[in-house]
């Protein structure tokens, strides 16, 4: 068994190749600049530590006593100059990987077919060939687009084919390429630990079924039993194409405009290499659509354990994997149990801190369709515990002075809810961060979404800044001090 690090392993192949990887039995150091995403993850026999590539100082502890480094980091959520960034990131990786001696590095890069002008397969390959600079022998694996929960252009297709009736696509619809299943990336990606390859290797991966976008969305339309009428036209660019999945689908903007970027042009693979090495049964995109969707609600659920039982009931097929988000934050002049304490009496007293008779409308618009908006209750005016009920809401999470969730109860066209989080400033005070948090369901749930966002804008910043103020305006016996 290998000692192996996971740079990247918050991500989408990262998340599901760390635990593939653990229960294989090998020994694994998961890696990510964010260690407080991986704290979430509820991997019991996988070491955590962060680590930065753009940070070289933060490599040599993650890569001490590794034997192989899988690369899965990239910038394409990180706006303009991503490419260097990423070529920098992958020179300072090679250079400490050759001072750690660590034996191998796989890389999972793109198809990048000849004359493809797309920057970001233009930036996944200069990725390689930096890793390559490097004396540690590099594997990289150049992968179509993935089919499976959390998948950039599976949940792109996902939304669009759940939110959209009809649309006008621009010619990149029609490109080809040859899908391939979550579960059979994994299975090449830990399969090259057992091959006994010297130097630097590429293969190419790909699934059995080679099919534009377009009969993706079709062949996943007629699966989940949803009317789709498409007319490709040739006006629309990948830039404007990019910035009109961001108000229809919940994928990040940036990553959507890689996958736009990418899709100009058929993405061939030949694949025959790896598949005579690590033979497998490569899932047909019809399968991998079953497989994504009776797998989803699991893995966003493990994204958030603590909230995984609510996620869990809650969740719908047509819900968008990536919530849409909003809030607020501000550092209080007061300490966190203070904080804490005016925060766990929202909805008696203080109400919801801000905007009371926008709250007051809402929750009776709700009664009136037949929600519970106007069924006012709290178990205590100053107390709450995991479950219990404030008004309409529930409460999912419950860290006591460090984190509050509570779980959105009136009716809506998808699933929600706010994020309060707590952390001790050096100074005594408290950095509060509110975070709405919405997963739509199709194109009611965008919408909704959207027509309440002006609102939301004003709320929150409000609600801060009125949570600070109270909690700076009370005596040490904890009662309001108001004149």
């Amino acid at each position: 068994m290998a000692n192996i690090l996971v740079l990247g392993a918050s991500g989408f192949i990262g998340g599901n190749l760390v635990p593939h990887l653990a229960e294989q039995g090998h020994r694994v150091r998961a890696a990510s600049r964010r260690l407080e995403t991986l704290a979430l993850r509820e991997w019991p026999d996988v070491e955590r530590v962060s680590a930065d590539v753009l940070v070289p100082a933060t490599l040599e502890a993650a890569l001490s006593d590794i034997d192989v480094v899988y690369y899965l980091v990239h910038g394409m959520t990180e706006g303009r100059g991503f490419e260097h960034r990423e070529a920098l990131g992958a020179g300072h990786l090679a250079e400490a990987a050759h001072r750690a001696g660590v034996q191998r590095i796989v890389y999972l890069g793109a198809l990048h077919p000849s004359g493809a002008d797309s920057l970001h397969l233009r930036s996944r390959s200069a990725t390689g060939d930096g890793l390559r600079q490097g004396p540690v022998p590099v594997t990289e694996i150049r992968a179509p687009i993935v089919i499976g929960p959390g998948s950039a252009a599976f949940e792109v297709m996902r939304d669009l084919v759940f939110n959209l009736p009809g649309m006008i696509t621009p010619k990149w619809v029609r490109s080809r390429m040859a899908p391939i299943a979550l579960p059979n990336l994994l299975h090449y990606l830990s399969g090259l630990l057992t091959l006994d390859d010297q130097g630097d290797q590429c293969y190419d991966v790909a699934g059995p079924e080679m099919l534009s976008y377009e009969e993706q969305m079709r062949i996943f339309a007629e699966m989940a039993e949803r009317p789709l009428h498409i007319l490709p036209v040739p006006l629309l660019s990948p830039g404007l194409s990019a910035r009109w999945l961001r108000w229809i689908t919940s994928v990040p903007t940036g990553i959507a405009k890689a996958l736009v970027g990418g899709l100009k042009q058929d993405l061939p693979a030949d694949d025959a290499a790896i598949r005579s090495k690590l033979p497998q049964h490569l899932m047909g995109f019809e399968a991998a659509v079953r497989w994504a969707l009776a797998t989803e609600r699991e893995q966003v659920a493990a994204q958030q354990p603590t909230l995984a039982s609510a996620l869990k009931r809650r969740w719908r097929p047509q819900y968008g994997f990536y919530p849409k988000q909003d809030g607020a934050s501000a550092t209080v002049a007061a300490p966190v149990e203070r904080v804490w304490q005016e925060i766990c009496r929202i909805g008696g007293r203080p109400r919801y801190f801000a905007l009371d008779p926008l709250w007051r409308v809402r929750e009776a618009f709700d009664s009136l369709i037949g929600g519970p908006g106007l069924d006012y209750f709290r178990r205590d005016p100053n107390r709450l515990l995991p479950g219990d009920r404030v008004d309409s809401w529930s409460v999912a999470e419950l860290q006591p002075q460090r984190k509050l969730t509570l779980l959105f109860g009136m009716k809506a066209p998808g699933m929600g809810g706010l994020t309060f989080d707590l952390a001790p400033t050096d100074t005594g005070g408290t950095r509060l961060t509110l975070t709405c948090w919405w997963y739509p369901a199709g194109a009611w749930g965008l919408m909704y979404w959207w027509a309440m966002l002006p609102a939301h804008i004003v709320l929150f910043r409000r609600m801060v800044a009125n949570i600070g103020t109270l909690a700076q305006g009370t005596d040490d016996s904890g009662a309001l001090a108001r004149a």
